[in-house]
This record gives structure tokens, sequence and C-alpha cells, in this order.
């Protein structure tokens, strides 16, 4: 497992749960944070929740179903003028559940498309290349687990292509030392995995922070789940 102390991540969605859970798991490592939200001030709870440790903080926002957002969304990262060591494609949003699974509008899928794909094949488009440069770089996409449930059938499909999409990028960084894997966070108590999950958002913990703690060789477009995950996170604390 490696040290990263001192190395930047980049978090999308990370004014509130899972985002929020891995902002601060990463800080306690000593890894400098880029909040993003929506908006700056949907970053303030994150931001102070932050405060406690010796770390860089920034904080950058847009909204990722806007392509303009998300352009002007790198700009800022980019005018920080700090290197992109980690990226956290954790952002995303759940179409509506349709009981009547024909029923899924234009907009139902062209939201979730936007926001769980191409956003996250944009900020990686505009960092991962540079990873590349600087010979460091970790990536990890969210996935679910959700099957079986037509009712929501955009974003399961979203989530398939983020799958396929990690594994085609996989593909072209076998030779560097950039490395990008999907994480299935598991059913979690949030505003998108509902009061009714099976865990506590806090349990995101330590497992979702293993794909930015392999090595350069380490695995490369594979499946992490957080929950399953056993990590020590004592032997990489400051």
């Amino acid at each position: 497992m490696i040290e990263i102390k001192g190395k930047n991540a980049l978090i999308t969605g990370s004014s509130r749960g899972v985002g929020q859970q891995v902002a601060q798991g990463l800080a306690n490592l000593g890894c400098n944070i880029i909040v993003h939200g929506r908006t700056l001030e949907r970053c303030i709870q994150t931001l102070q929740k932050l405060e406690k440790f010796n770390v860089n903080v920034y904080c950058v926002f847009g909204e990722l179903s806007d392509e303009s957002q998300v352009d002007d969304l790198i700009e800022q990262v980019k005018n920080i003028k700090i290197s992109v060591d980690i990226l956290y494609n954790n952002a995303a949003i759940m179409s509506p559940y349709r009981q009547d699974f024909w029923s899924h509008s234009f907009d139902d899928w062209m939201s979730s498309f936007k926001v769980n794909v191409y956003a996250m094949y944009k900020l990686s488009a505009a960092f991962i290349p540079p990873m590349i440069e600087n010979g460091f770089g970790r990536v990890v996409n969210l996935t679910s687990g959700i099957k079986e449930e037509p009712e929501l059938a955009p974003y399961g499909a979203s989530k398939c292509a983020v799958n396929k999409l990690t594994d085609d990028i996989a593909i072209k960084l076998d030779k560097t030392n950039v490395r990008i894997n999907i994480l299935d966070p598991g059913w979690l108590r949030t505003d998108l995995g509902g009061s009714n999950a099976d865990h506590a958002v806090e349990e995101v913990l330590p497992g979702a922070l293993a794909p930015i703690l392999i090595e350069n060789d380490g695995p490369n477009g594979h499946f992490f789940s957080a929950i399953d995950h056993n990590l020590n996170i004592e032997d990489f604390k400051n």
C-alpha cells in the first residue's frame, strides 16, 4: 500500500454523503482535498469538517448535467495550480422510480447519462493525461450493485456504462503509473440510497479508500467493494 500524504484529490459530489466521507478519509491520511458541490454554499459543511485536518483544502463548484459548467469546473481546478493526483468520480444522480418501467422519459435517460457518465468521462479526459505525464494517478469511478430493477433503468444502465468505460480506459493505462478502478459503495443510508438502506454512510470507510492505496502496478480496471473490503486504515494514518 502506498503513501498519499501530500497528494491532491478532487472528489466530485463531496458536499455530502459518500463523497464527504471519502474527503475526510483521504484528509485523515494527509491528502489535500478539492471539494466539489453544485454550489459553493453546498460545500460549506464539508469544508468545516475538514478544518481539523492538517491539509490544504480547496472548493470548486458546478452542475455536472451542464457541459458548460463542467468545463468551468475543470478551469476552476486548473486555476488552483496544483496537480490532480487522485480523481474520485463520486457524483451521481438517480432517475425517478417508475412503477411503469416503460415510461422513463427522455429527460430521465439524458440526465442520468450526462451526470453519471459524460461528466465522469470529461473530468477523466482533463486530468488523466497530466497524471500520466507526472508519473502517478489514481482514478475511482463509483458504480452500483443495482440489478433487476427496470423501474430505475436509466440509473442502472448509466452505471453499466461507467463499468464499460472504466474497463476500456484501463487498457490504455496498463503501462503507466495511473490506475483506474470502479468501486461499489454498497447500499448506504444517503439521499440517494434512502433511509431503508443496509448500512450507515460512515461504513463506506475505510473500504472506499482501497482503490487509492494500491501500488503503481496494482489492480487496473478492477471492481472494489467498500463494504466487503478488508483494509486496516490504522496502518496509513498520520
